[in-house]
């Protein structure tokens, strides 16, 4: 039976799995404060589960999100659904695969996701906190994707971009205003110390991508088919606005200006990598 802790750090791990870009082994044992022998045995338990842990070409994990698939039912619908299931068909086979489904098309799946949003909860309060009283603050274990480092940041907050997706703020050693993901920040810290910089500070709009301006923009002027653009949009919905059909071609565009192209240069690797398992 799993304690309650090593069941918490499952369900942190799934979170983090179904949320782009794919994560090396190295990193993920960060995140948990564990091992890599540990997540090693979380995977195998992720697997028995019934998710589609998949490896890509940089030997980095992420998780197949199905829920975007198929009939939703409630958590009263599911919660029926599995009870018949678990009384009728002890002894069949095909017992786990149908609870697995009925878990995939179910609000039950956003037990992970509460977990994270929790936590992100309490860092915008102290946030806000912060850019009220004009505090700096320590974001502890910042996950970079670029550098895949955790690291802590002292930074002057000043400002969230919309739906509270990244915070704005002063990093004081770089001396660059830049943008934080508020699901890569573990805490915040108060430091006591009053802002220094607030006459340095530059509204950072991140791109579609969640990446902030640093100096170059790129163009994006792609052609992808129906399950490709629907992939795209499920992993970056703010590309929405930027897609548009093509009826002469039956094909989708992509046309939008970002800040940083490997975003979308991982996401056109992974239609290459599904496309040859096909």
């Amino acid at each position: 039976m799993l304690n309650q802790h090593k069941i918490l750090r499952v369900l942190k791990l799934i979170s983090y799995l179904e949320q782009s870009p794919s994560k090396s082994i190295g990193h993920l044992a960060e995140i948990l404060d564990s091992t890599e022998r540990t997540v090693y045995r979380y995977f195998d338990l992720i697997r028995e589960c019934g998710f589609d842990l998949q490896r890509d070409e940089h030997n980095r994990f992420y998780i197949v999100d199905e829920r975007t698939n198929g009939v939703r039912f409630t958590q009263e619908e599911a919660q029926l659904l599995k009870e018949l299931v678990l009384k009728h068909s002890k002894q069949n086979k095909l017992k786990d695969s149908v609870l697995t489904k009925i878990y995939l098309g179910s609000e039950i799946q956003m037990v992970a996701s509460h977990l994270v949003n929790a936590k992100n909860g309490k860092v915008i309060e102290r946030l806000a906190l912060s850019m009220g009283n004009k505090e700096q603050v320590i974001l502890r274990k910042y996950q970079s994707i670029n550098s895949e480092t955790i690291s802590d940041r002292l930074v002057e907050p000043f400002g969230f971009t919309d739906n509270y997706q990244t915070v704005m703020a002063y990093e004081i050693d770089s001396k660059k205003n830049k943008t934080f993901n508020i699901d890569r920040i573990a805490y915040v810290d108060f430091t006591g110390k009053p802002f220094k910089n607030s006459k340095k500070f530059q509204n950072q709009v991140p791109d579609v991508f969640g990446f902030s301006y640093s100096g170059k923009t790129h163009s994006i002027d792609l052609e992808l088919g129906l399950k490709d653009i629907l992939l795209l949009k499920d992993q970056y919905p703010q590309t929405s606005p930027f897609i548009h059909y093509n009826h002469r071609k039956n094909t989708y565009q992509l046309k939008v200006q970002v800040n940083d192209m490997k975003p979308i240069e991982r996401f056109m690797r992974g239609i290459e990598i599904n496309l040859i398992k096909e």
